[in-house]
């Protein structure tokens, strides 16, 4: 949860509960689906389990 605070929590002020939860899941999508990390050799988590999981195939 380090990550999700430092990146996402501790930067923004939400009006309400509900401005909190829609931004959790915007940041929770970007995190498994937009951010790309090398030692993923440069996918994101969701591309690199699908890539694996067609691999295993």
């Amino acid at each position: 949860f380090g990550t999700l605070k430092s990146e996402f929590f501790y930067l923004k002020r939400f009006e309400s509960v509900e401005a909190l939860k829609a931004g959790l899941d915007e940041y929770i999508h970007y995190y498994n689906h937009d951010r790309i990390k090398l030692t993923l050799n440069s996918l994101s988590p969701v591309g690199y389990r699908t890539q694996a999981a067609q691999g295993a195939s």
